[in-house]
């Protein structure tokens, strides 16, 4: 079974910046296409994913602020989140994507708050 642990997240002031991490307990890790998430209510929103040839996209709302990447050789992937915002306080969730399976993460909370 493949587990997802992320850390990193906490309590931060608006304009501040978490670096948010997602290890794998794998070592296929470079076959995943690995995202990041975060909690709206009824659903998760994607916020940024990364490929893997290292392809990027994110969520309109985060672009310019955070960057996704990843570290193949400690199988984990990041997400930098800089200029935070109270509006991305949500429980953020890494996730992994294979051929016809995903994996998810616990999650971890960030709270953006003066």
């Amino acid at each position: 079974q493949v587990q997802l642990v992320e850390s990193g997240g906490g309590l931060v002031q608006p304009g501040g910046s978490l670096r948010l991490s997602c290890a794998a307990s794998a070592n296929i890790f470079t076959l995943y296409v690995m995202g990041w998430y975060r909690q709206a209510p009824g659903k998760r929103d994607l916020v940024a994913r990364i490929g893997t040839s290292g392809r990027t996209n994110y969520a309109d709302s985060v672009k310019g602020r955070f960057t996704i990447s990843r570290d193949n050789a400690k199988n984990t992937v990041y997400l930098q989140m800089n200029n935070l915002k109270p509006e991305d306080t949500a429980v953020y969730y890494c996730k992994a994507d294979v051929p016809s399976r995903e994996y998810w993460g616990q999650g971890t909370q960030v709270t953006v708050s003066s």
